[in-house]
């Protein structure tokens, strides 16, 4: 790779970074490349892309980035799994890849402006997505208001019944 080369992928690396404030460094050693397409692919599904990284291009990018703290994860095969969206599912989606193949492991991250370690990637992997989160606010919101509105009704559907109790006596009393 020469020296212009080295300068355009040192900015794209360096726009990547910016273009999110969220990511996931990983050491990829041992994965095929159809695991890495397969692994694309499922973090595409939510919203995160994963690229391959020098160390010492990603060393200049952070730099350049002005981001501090990562230095110490530029160590051995690197990757980043970029998180455009929610935080919790690409975590998740790297999660279940490493308990299914036994072959990647998360260095670390850098979560909004903090810097974070492989144990907090597992900690954020063990909360539940946006998309869950909002079912349940949803969920617990609604209930109230479907048991309202079912008290609400329960008059109404006793009166009914009532009325159909005293045609069905009406009825009964014209045929005797």
């Amino acid at each position: 790779m020469g020296r212009a080369e080295k300068v355009k992928a040192v900015e794209r690396i360096a726009a990547d970074l910016g273009s999110t404030d969220v990511y996931y460094l990983v050491d990829y050693r041992g994965i095929s490349v159809g695991e890495a397409t397969d692994l694309r692919n499922q973090l595409r599904e939510q919203g995160a892309s994963f690229k391959v990284i020098k160390n010492t291009l990603a060393r200049r990018a952070l730099e350049k980035a002005g981001i501090q703290g990562l230095e110490e994860f530029m160590e051995g095969p690197t990757a980043i799994a970029y998180c455009h969206d929610d935080p919790v599912g690409p975590a998740k989606v790297i999660r279940d890849f490493i308990k299914q193949t036994s072959k990647l492991s998360v260095k670390g991250g850098y979560l909004r402006d903090h810097v974070v370690s492989a144990t907090d990637v597992d900690e954020l992997a063990a909360l539940p997505t946006r998309e869950e989160l909002v079912a349940k606010v949803v969920g617990g919101i609604s209930a109230p208001l479907y048991g309202f509105a079912n008290v609400m009704a329960g008059p109404i559907r006793g009166l009914v019944t009532v009325l159909g109790q005293v045609q069905e006596q009406q009825g009964q009393a014209q045929n005797a």
